[in-house]
Formats: structure tokens, sequence, C-alpha cells
């Protein structure tokens, strides 16, 4: 049965207006969901010509390829064997993707509520070959202010709003309205050669991702729940079951068989000696806050982003010591303007501060991070990172950019794949 969440508004002056029969009237905007049939939705999978990059996502590498999400419309294939001159292969289009992994020749891909396994072993022959159907909440996109209008599941899932303007009456006591939208179990949105990747192994995301590979399972989480799938058969991953961690858990990442899960809580802890079945071992908590995490060693490494809809007011770097696995401890915090994913990588901590750019680091002392920065590129928009071999791999608003710090005291620009508003 559906549900309703009701909306109770409080009338202020500046939203009240008067007809000419004195009776009170407000106007307020509509955003009215458009769909994609489910039939269409699940038919729509295509291999496409390269594409310019608009809007670009999570990032994943494997083997020689950088694969580059297009966000909510699919992946682009970059053939990366020359780092210094990347070449834009393909577009992958899947309605609705926002992240990935790929484990062997197999690429796991969200589409809207559907997983999609697609066979890349032969690039210039991408298939898809098998999806799970229902396994993902139901989304509702971001929407830029006003009120949502009625949701109907059974429609499709939503690819967009129809925003119109309505003036109604207040009710009968002048002073509160209800409105109602539909409901019904949904998360607001608020992871070789040039024809062939290699067969063996996975590939590696960034900090933001939401879906990571470990032995012969695939974790994917959603708002609150953690979901395992079972790819000992990798073109026919199976769902085995969900586990519920905590609201508003965002990222993942596996490090020495453990899960370290990102929150706007806190950063979670799950032990991974038993892939099939996650077990809590301890919370570091903190301040509401949008929360990627990286380890390496005996440290793990959160950026917190305030000044948003995440809920705080500072943006910083946490330093926090997990030597005693069960009783995770603050080190230290840094400053930072409004950081998204960050890196390490033998001591040199990769940070994307947002619109203040690319900031490195040597963070072989966790308390004076701050006083060996490394370098810090400002005219660039930096959102993730993945460090390769020395190349670093950055995505942002810009498009993708990769650097070759092999030299620290001599960083250097190998190329940039430029995004096309």
């Amino acid at each position: 049965m559906k549900k309703r969440i009701q909306y109770l508004f409080l009338l202020t002056i500046g939203l009240v207006s008067f007809s000419c029969t004195n009776q009170i009237e407000d106007t307020y905007t509509v955003n009215s969901p458009e769909y994609m049939s489910y039939s269409d939705l699940r038919s729509a999978f295509s291999v496409l010509p390269p594409e310019d990059i608009k809007k670009a996502g999570k990032i994943y590498f494997k083997d020689d390829f950088i694969f580059i999400n297009e966000y909510q419309k699919g992946i682009h294939v970059i053939d990366n064997s020359d780092p210094s001159n990347p070449q834009n292969v393909s577009f992958i289009e899947i309605p609705g993707n926002v992240d990935l992994a790929i484990k062997g020749n197999m690429l796991y891909a969200d589409s809207y509520i559907d997983l999609l396994t697609i066979d890349i072993s032969n690039l210039n022959d991408i298939k898809e070959v098998d999806r799970d159907e229902d396994v993902f909440p139901y989304i509702i996109p971001d929407f830029e202010g006003g009120i949502l209008g009625s949701v109907d599941t059974e429609k499709g899932v939503i690819i967009g709003y129809k925003v119109s303007t309505v003036t109604e009456p207040v009710n009968d006591n002048g002073i509160y309205y209800e409105r109602f939208v539909e409901w019904d179990g949904i998360f607001l949105a608020g992871d070789a050669s040039a024809n062939s990747v290699s067969g063996s192994g996975n590939g590696v995301g960034g900090s933001m991702a939401r879906f990571t590979l470990y032995d012969h399972y695939l974790y994917a989480i959603n708002n609150s729940a953690l979901n395992l799938f079972d790819v000992s058969d990798p073109s026919n991953p199976s769902f085995t079951k969900n586990i519920y961690i905590s609201w508003q858990i965002e990222t993942l990442f596996p490090y020495n068989q453990m899960l370290f899960i990102g929150a706007q809580s806190g950063m979670y802890i799950y032990s991974l000696q038993d892939p099939s079945s996650p077990e809590f071992i301890s919370q570091f908590r903190h301040a509401t806050a949008c929360d990627p995490v990286v380890v390496e060693g005996d440290y793990a490494y959160v950026t917190l982003r305030g000044g948003n809809l995440c809920g705080a007011i500072d943006s910083e770097l946490e330093v926090i010591d997990i030597s005693n696995i069960e009783a995770p401890e603050l080190l230290k915090s840094y400053p930072m303007e409004n950081p998204y994913g960050l890196g390490i990588d033998d001591e040199v901590l990769f940070v994307c501060d947002g619109d203040d750019g690319l900031k490195i680091y040597n963070a072989a002392d966790p308390y004076t991070i701050s006083d060996h920065q490394l370098a810090h590129y400002k005219d660039i928009d930096a959102f993730d990172v993945i460090p390769i071999g020395n190349v670093l791999l950055m995505i942002g608003e810009d498009g993708l950019y990769q650097y070759d710090y092999s030299d620290l005291e001599n960083i250097k620009l190998l190329s940039h794949i430029v995004v096309y508003e």
C-alpha cells in the first residue's frame, strides 16, 4: 500500500495574496515527475560512438582503461594506454547510471532500480549479459525549489520534472494549508589493448564510490543499507542480502580485510573475514557532514564538507588513528574549503577541495600535514581522485586530469580531457 507524506506549511506575508473577493491565496511551484517506463528502461542499453563529457561523475580504473560516469546517462570508455594522450573510445548508454565496478571482464552498473552486468572483454563488442531487476530503491532525483508533485511508481522511473506555478486558496482557517505526496518506500537522491580488457582481477574506484568488490562479492550501498551480490559467476550476479548500516551512508572503501563505510554521521568499520557476511567492528562519530574515507596503514583520512545539505558548518580533513580498530580515535583535523574525494599512496595524500582545487600533501606525520603541502592546483574544481602507479587520475567539473607524481618535487600535468557544458 502506498503511503502519503504530509507537507505542512506556515503561510507568511510574502506568500499570501488576495483575490478580488478578498480570499487568501498562495502561489507556489510544483515539480511534476516525468517518467521513463520500465519497459523503455530495460531496452535502453546501447553502445555508441564516443561522446563529449558533459556532467562527469564517478571514475573507475581497470588495466589501461578509465571509465567515467556521465551522471544518470551512462559511461565513457577511455583508452589510457598512454596517459599523456588518452583516447575517448565509446559511450555506454545506461539511463540512471551513477556507480560502477569491474571484476575481470564484467562491468557492473546501476540503472535506476536495476543492476546491469556488461561484458567488456571486447570493447568493440560490449554487451549487456544480465540484468537484476528491482534490486535498488526507487530514487527521487533532485529538484530546484518548490514542492514535489505526486509520485506514481507504477508509471516508471523519474527522469525529470515539469515545473509549473499553481495558485490556490488557503484553507478555511486562514493560516495553514496541507499538501500530500504519494510515497512508496523511495529515497531522495541527494561509485590491455585498445580492443580488450584483461580478464583477471578487479578495477579500482575513487573514494566517492558506492560500489566496491571484495573476494567474490559486489557491495553496493543505498541510503541506509549495504547490499551484497554474489559474483562467483561474474556474468550472473546473485543478490544475497542487505545489511542495515545507518541512515545516510555514502561511500565504501575496502582495506586489509575490512570495509570502511563513510556516512554523514561518521565512519563505520566492518570485518570482511567472511565476505559473505560483513560484521560490525566499530564506529567513529563526527559532526553531521558528507564523508568519504580512504585508509593506509594505521590511519584513516576523512573529509567533512560543510555549508550544504549534509548539515555541517565547517569543512575539514580529519586523520583518525585506527591502530586499535575497535576504538578509532581522532588525531588531528585540518580546515578545508569545500572537500569531496581524496586518495592516499605511500604517505602522499591527495585532497579534492572542490572549487579550491586539488591539494597534495606529504602525510608522513599526521600531526603536521598542513605544513607539508607539495602542490596546490587552484584553478580547477576537483571532485575525486585515483592514485595509480605514480599517475593520479582526477575528475572534476572541468574534466579528467592526469598528473605524474613520480617526482614529488616536480609533479607534472600529463593530460586533460575537457568537460563540455
